[in-house]
């Protein structure tokens, strides 16, 4: 290929049949990269992470020349996790507190969501500035991305300041947020509004990363349902991650960030590659990740259970309505075992007992029944060695779907199976025994957050669809849980409220943000991150003595920061 035939990378991630993958970054992939001219290497993130573009007909090639494992390099679809409250969380007590005086000051606090309308009053200060620090736009491609991003469009201060200025500030600035998630979130965390309205860290700056949709590819491979809005891909969560923590080490000033989005796309052990991206960075000092635990455990998206030996098997039954669309189902099991499936359709079609053999694709159209099966088998897989056993129903027929699973090798049995989360699969698909445990979703599971449940502090009741942990690992989560029912906060087209575990996290990272003004800012504890913080937070939270801590439903309790801070004057 001629030189001059080389598309630039930041025109050829525009590309509609161009895909992303996540891989390990090493000699031997920008060595590929370098003799591949249909390959790009992107944004190299912290801890070696890094994001290669390509088009759509070479991914299964460079999966197969550089060994990569499809279910780790292949990002996932995500979706929101949200469809008074600060002083039940013992936060306006905080900034109430005259020996504290924390509002927030000197920290900025970051967002990977829909967009905020910056034009509101509740982020602009008394003398007409933003407070709004700046704006990663992923949907605008103007050339104006960040440095070492390569698609988007970054908007400083500066310019929402010059913006706010004008008759028409969107002619200047064209960001929207018209979706209301992203708003809202930032408002709850970090609003200057007074009373009911006012946020957890009103004096914090805020940085937006407005996510782009996911690819059709990814689209495509994970059968999101046509027309599906709001799906996000967890590679530009990753980069919107390090975008907030680049600019919070370029400007000195510690990040408290929310990501209000989650997916049952992976095997909830911490071994995802946007779970292990989170541990590393939240290691980092002045960095803490807080994240929604998911609206999962009444929304009948997981099952489980248990093979006794070579000669056992079990069924898992799903029920399937009129007019669903495809739908993929994703059993995971432990590395000392192998298991493989069968499926039987409604009208009692049967794809018989397709051997495990890692990689390859199985695929059967049905006689009597439009539907045709897909079953993928992958072991063992990065990280953790376990099966992933996947299987796709294209054109369901409606009814009740069965899947048995037969144990090929077994030392220890238990499997766990997930349908895609809420929105992200048509709303009649479910199983048919689910169990609300297991349903943390992702990036909740990683050891590298803190994870947010979500109840009403009203009734000092859980909310009834706030997800159950542990992990497939066995940590207990969620860690905490704070306000999430009926929360009052802005949108751009007025107030409201909004209920759901990304309220609840958009709480608990206004709560950070207060302790690391206190610990970074002031100096009280200058190695805080997000480990130190989670462990603040834990030892403050309310707990009821009729119920045993930590606890699948609530992890360690309420959250109340006042008390976090009663607890650290006497240590």
């Amino acid at each position: 290929m001629n030189p001059e035939d080389i598309i630039p990378l930041p025109e050829f991630v525009l590309l509609p049949d161009t895909v992303d993958l996540n891989v390990r970054d090493s000699s031997a992939v920008q060595e590929y990269v370098r003799d591949n001219p249909n390959v790009y290497l992107g944004t190299i993130l912290s801890g070696g992470e890094a994001i290669i573009y390509t088009n759509e007909g070479n991914v299964d090639k460079i999966v197969s020349d550089l060994g990569f494992t499809l279910t780790n390099s292949f990002p996932v679809v995500m979706g929101l996790l949200g469809e008074s409250s600060l002083e039940a969380a013992g936060i306006i007590q905080v900034q109430q507190q005259p020996f504290l005086d924390l509002r927030g000051q000197g920290v900025l606090l970051g967002f990977i969501d829909t967009g905020i309308d910056y034009t509101l009053p509740a982020f602009i200060y008394e003398d007409g500035t933003s407070k709004v620090f700046s704006i990663w736009d992923q949907t605008i491609n103007t050339g104006g991305y960040p440095e070492g991003f390569y698609f988007g469009t970054e908007y400083t201060n500066q310019q929402i300041n010059a913006a706010l200025r004008q008759p028409n500030p969107l002619d200047t600035v064209p960001h929207r947020d018209d979706v209301g998630h992203g708003t809202f979130l930032a408002s709850v965390a970090g609003s200057r509004e007074r009373g009911e309205y006012i946020g957890a860290a009103p004096d914090s700056e805020i940085i937006m990363v407005k996510l782009k949709k996911a690819r059709p590819y990814y689209l495509n491979r994970y059968l999101v349902p046509e027309g599906t809005e709001n799906v996000f891909e967890s590679t530009d969560v990753m980069l919107g991650i390090e975008y907030i923590t680049k600019k919070g080490a370029e400007f000195r000033m510690p990040v408290s960030i929310c990501i209000g989005i989650g997916t049952n796309l992976g095997g909830h052990d911490s071994y995802n590659a946007l779970e292990e991206y989170l541990r590393v960075v939240s290691d980092y000092r002045g960095v803490c990740i807080c994240t929604g635990a998911g609206n999962e455990s009444r929304a009948r998206h997981h099952t489980n259970g248990r093979i006794l030996s070579t000669e056992d098997s079990q069924v898992i039954e799903i029920g399937v309505d009129e007019n669903s669309a495809s739908f993929p189902v994703y059993i995971w099991n432990n590395f000392t075992d192998r298991m493989s499936v069968s499926i039987k359709s409604p009208t009692g079609e049967i794809v018989s007992r397709v051997p495990a053999r890692s990689g390859i694709t199985f695929e059967e159209r049905l006689v009597l029944e439009r539907a045709t099966i897909i079953v993928e088998y992958n072991f063992p897989l990065q990280g953790s060695g376990s099966q992933l056993t996947t299987i796709k129903i294209l054109n369901p027929t409606p009814g009740i779907w069965s899947i048995t699973i037969y144990g090929d090798i077994i030392l220890d049995g238990t499997y766990q199976a997930w349908l895609p989360m809420t929105g992200l699969v048509s709303p009649g698909i479910e199983f048919l025994t689910p169990s609300p445990n297991y349903t943390i979703v992702i990036p909740a599971t990683s050891v590298g957050s803190i994870a947010s449940g979500a109840y009403n502090d009203r009734t000092n009741n859980l909310f009834a669809d706030s997800s159950w942990g542990p992990t497939r690992e066995g940590i207990i989560l969620p860690d905490l849980t704070s306000p999430g029912v009926n929360v009052s906060g802005i949108y751009p087209n007025g107030r409201g409220t909004m209920t759901g575990t990304s309220v609840s996290s958009s709480i608990t990272a206004g709560a950070c943000a207060l302790m690391l003004q206190w610990g970074i800012v002031e100096r009280n504890d200058i190695r805080l991150n997000t480990y130190r913080v989670k462990a603040y937070l834990i030892r403050g939270c309310n707990r009821e003595p009729n119920i045993e801590y930590p606890s699948l439903q609530w992890g360690y309790g309420t959250l109340n920061l006042i008390n976090t801070f009663n607890q650290l004057r006497s240590m």
